[in-house]
């Protein structure tokens, strides 16, 4: 846990963190972090074994975005949101597409969350499946994710509604569906996440509350968020319970065992980076 600087005069947020690696051996594709007012965290994605299309790999394309985003942030000059992280891919693209094909659908990618205080606001971006937890001074919690990914992979799924598992021809239509969700990345009627255009940030989920309205502010992995769905371990109020009582780490903690025992959840069975960065102490004394 750390306390970031003043702003107006006044601390407005005291900042925990907690992230795990999915698989031992493995980077932790996730990336989180915070400067004075803002706080951001990316959950990293690519298909392994694609070292030929990108030298760097994923968890490099997480830390180099979240750096170039973090960077800007910092200056606290009050751009779009949207902006900050068009500039951000753009700069990450230019790294390294001397060295590696950034427009072939396997190059690393990345979902985004963001929040930031500016002139007695929280604003927040989400892209992709990421999730930001509002925590009002009065009322139930206010969720924020982009669920257009789920939506199309869900859509793609179709053919593959009553072939069973483990057969050939379940991993011919799988990798058939698969292909078929790639196709619709960044693309209209399809879904957004940062990779190599920076137009995908003009399609960010995005809003801003009054800071006073606030208590707390959550961001969450999608590996994070399991703890929710699909494992269904608690609902929201709940996070943020379990994240007032044991912190970032036991939310983690809990999917983790959850993830010990894969039949209670056959849609998530592999262990996925989960991370999360919890925000408090955002209202005015």
């Amino acid at each position: 846990m750390f306390r970031l600087p003043a702003v107006d005069g006044r601390p407005w947020v005291h900042v925990s963190m907690a992230t795990s690696a999915g698989t031992p051996g493995r980077p932790n594709e996730d990336f989180a972090g915070a400067v004075p007012g803002a706080v951001v965290l990316l959950d990293g994605a690519g298909i392994p074994g694609t070292e030929s299309i990108c030298v760097h790999g994923v968890a490099w394309y997480t830390r180099r975005l979240g750096g170039a985003l973090l960077g800007r942030l910092s200056r606290d000059d009050g751009q779009p949101l949207t902006a900050i992280l068009a500039t951000s891919i753009d700069e990450v693209t230019a790294e390294h597409k001397a060295t590696c094909d950034v427009t072939h659908p396997a190059s690393p990618q990345a979902t985004v969350a963001i929040v930031r205080s500016y002139r007695g606001s929280l604003d927040h971006l989400v892209l992709a499946d990421c999730t930001v937890v509002l925590d009002p001074v009065g009322g139930g919690p206010q969720v924020v994710t982009d669920d257009r990914e789920v939506t199309n992979r869900r859509i793609c799924a179709e053919p593959l509604r009553g072939i069973a598992r483990g057969t050939p021809a379940y991993d011919r239509v799988r990798a058939a569906c698969s292909e078929a969700l790639r196709a619709r990345r960044n693309q209209p009627g399809g879904y957004w996440i940062a990779k190599d255009d920076p137009h995908a940030a003009e399609e960010s989920v995005t809003g801003s509350r009054p800071l006073d309205d606030l208590t707390g502010v959550a961001l969450l992995s999608n590996g994070a968020s399991r703890i929710v769905s699909p494992y269904g371990l608690t609902d929201w109020p709940g996070v943020l319970e379990l994240l007032d009582a044991r912190g970032p780490a036991g939310v983690i903690r809990r999917v983790r065992e959850a993830e010990a025992h894969p039949r209670a959840a056959p849609d998530a069975p592999v262990p996925d980076d989960a991370t999360v960065a919890h925000c408090t102490r955002l209202a005015s004394s």
